[in-house]
């Protein structure tokens, strides 16, 4: 097969040639064919959306698995009924503001009309409107939305010039529609509609943060940051396989710019392959690099990754170390694709010490968060038993509760915990009297445990955590929530009491309204179970973490 090439790189020359190309390559889409088109992300493989026979070929040509869904492309929001049902108020916000534009919706797919090639099976469909006239004047002139995944073979890096897409596919369609190369570089960002709040599938060329600047708080999908496990599905694409990889083996290096390039050159042989920030290039003269651009420059960072990820299999390195910008802005998307490159093998150049405090009511779920932060390999430093192993061991501490309250130590120096509970729970002077002198001690303790610690995640576990002073010692305050009836229902089977004293025990302690007020997050936790939670809090810390971790190798924390 001849692939054709169509020149509109110059759209301001003789409009009568412009309007014939638009025109072919809309009629090889309207007849079954494939086109690879530009967009202001990467390039495109385009074939009608509403024909299977051609879908199909989409996946023939890619050798993409047929469980990963594609993206409906379209020309604006007004073709968004045609396709999808029950569409939400706030994709119509969304679309307002950011289309034509890098950003992809996952939306209820009317199944009536999109084949289920698009959708790999599922009920949902991703749709786009690109933001490059020359494709958008195609889908126009054709008349029907297009699949228009990147162009590359499946699993290469995608294509963000002509060249590419010819290189990997020329004899395999019937056209290719050069645009010049994208402004963007890296694919479009997948938001998933059909859940609230709404899910960031994909980072892409829209950062999350304008997203959240609009709508409010949007959760991260662990396909963000890990691979999915065997059996898992991908709602949208990208999620799922192993992406962007060129032949050599790639090792990630993440953390401050100035120690992630310290770290490949302790690392790196003479002939490997370096993707760097330009001002760490004059470090690998034995190497082949490619530079992404200076390391605070993101837009670079995206307009570069896949050619220096694509330029490497026409070399013979055998294996690539990639500094890694960080997740703010256009960085999360970046850091995405090199470590979907790199099949998520990554190394931190500098390990921190990420120190988080846990509060909030009983039945709120502080324990499935702390076994969270448990698996994720955290240690998690309880005040409460702390306190108690205080009362047997420290003297000072005891010493000082003896002298405030004489009579509750016996001859022995056992502690009568009945009376010393009967006396500062009927008088609550008497109550912060005690409270005063365990805070004076718990939180010096508190804190040589975390000097005494390496470097890592540490969670403190406090009711008192803010009344203790041991938020200074956090870098992060996480106040844990949850509704009222749930918190009822949790106590009532946890401890076996009734539903009268369970809200009794509740209207004892402080509300949520209190921890959410002092604390800088909240995780509330509205899951049926113990184990739905613990996942989601997974999550939440993970990118808490995360952002301490930048934030302290940038000097911000």
């Amino acid at each position: 097969m001849q692939t054709l090439y169509f020149d509109l790189r110059d759209t301001k020359g003789q409009q009568k040639s412009i309007e014939d190309k638009i025109s072919a390559a809309a009629k090889i889409l309207r007849d079954g064919g494939l086109v690879g088109i530009p967009t202001e992300t990467v390039y495109g493989l385009a074939a009608n959306g509403l024909d299977e026979k051609a879908v199909a070929r989409i996946f023939e040509a890619k050798g993409r698995p047929q469980d990963n869904p594609l993206i409906l492309t379209i020309p604006g929001q007004q073709w968004l009924p045609r396709y999808c049902k029950d569409i939400p108020p706030l994709a119509y916000v969304l679309a307002r503001k950011f289309w034509p534009g890098p950003l992809t919706m996952i939306l209820k797919c009317r199944t009536d009309v999109v084949p289920p090639a698009i959708t790999a099976g599922l009920d949902t469909v991703a749709m786009r409107c690109p933001d490059h006239p020359v494709t958008l004047a195609i889908i126009r002139e054709a008349g029907i939305p297009v699949a228009a995944p990147s162009a590359n073979t499946s699993g290469r890096p995608s294509c963000t010039t002509a060249q590419d897409v010819l290189e990997d596919m020329d004899g395999k369609i019937e056209g290719v529609v050069d645009g010049g190369p994208c402004a963007v570089g890296v694919e479009s960002t997948i938001l998933d509609l059909t859940c609230d709040p709404p899910r960031l599938l994909r980072p892409g060329g829209l950062p999350l943060e304008d997203l959240e600047r609009l709508i409010g708080h949007i959760d991260v999908d662990k396909a963000v940051t890990r691979a999915l496990n065997e059996g898992e599905k991908p709602k949208a694409p990208g999620m799922k396989y192993r992406h962007y990889a060129p032949k050599a083996p790639v090792t990630v290096i993440t953390g401050a710019p100035e120690k992630s390039a310290q770290e490949i050159v302790r690392r790196v042989k003479p002939g490997d392959g370096v993707i760097c920030f330009d001002e760490f290039a004059h470090l690998f003269k034995e190497q082949e690099v490619h530079t992404l651009g200076p390391s605070g420059d993101k837009l670079a960072h995206s307009q570069r990754v896949f050619d220096a990820l694509r330029t490497f299999d026409n070399s013979g390195v055998q294996e690539i170390y990639a500094q890694c910008p960080d997740n703010r802005g256009l960085g999360l998307a970046v850091g995405n694709r090199l470590k979907k490159a790199a099949g998520f093998h990554v190394i931190e150049a500098d390990s921190a010490k990420v120190v988080l405090g846990l509060t909030g009511g009983t039945g709120a779920g502080k324990t499935s968060a702390l076994r969270a932060i448990e698996s994720m390999g955290g240690t998690v430093i309880d005040c409460d038993a702390l306190y108690h192993d205080m009362l047997e061991h420290n003297e000072d501490m005891r010493n000082a509760i003896h002298t405030t309250f004489p009579g509750v130590f016996s001859m022995d120096g056992r502690l009568d915990r009945q009376r010393l509970g009967k006396e500062v729970f009927e008088d609550k002077d008497r109550l912060e009297q005690l409270n005063a002198i365990v805070y004076r001690f718990l939180r010096p303790e508190v804190s040589r445990i975390l000097e005494e610690g390496g470097a890592g995640l540490y969670a403190i576990d406090a009711i008192n955590l803010l009344e203790s002073g041991a938020d200074a010692l956090c870098d992060r305050t996480v106040a844990i929530t949850s509704p009222l009836e749930l918190r009822v229902r949790r106590i009532m089977a946890r401890d076996g009491i009734s539903e009268q004293y369970a809200r009794l025990r509740i209207s004892a302690q402080k509300p949520d309204e209190y921890y959410r007020g002092k604390c800088d997050c909240e995780l509330n936790n509205g899951a049926e179970t113990a184990e739905a939670f613990q996942q989601e809090a997974r999550e939440f810390f993970e990118r808490l973490v995360e952002t301490v971790k930048e934030e302290k190798a940038h000097g911000q924390a």
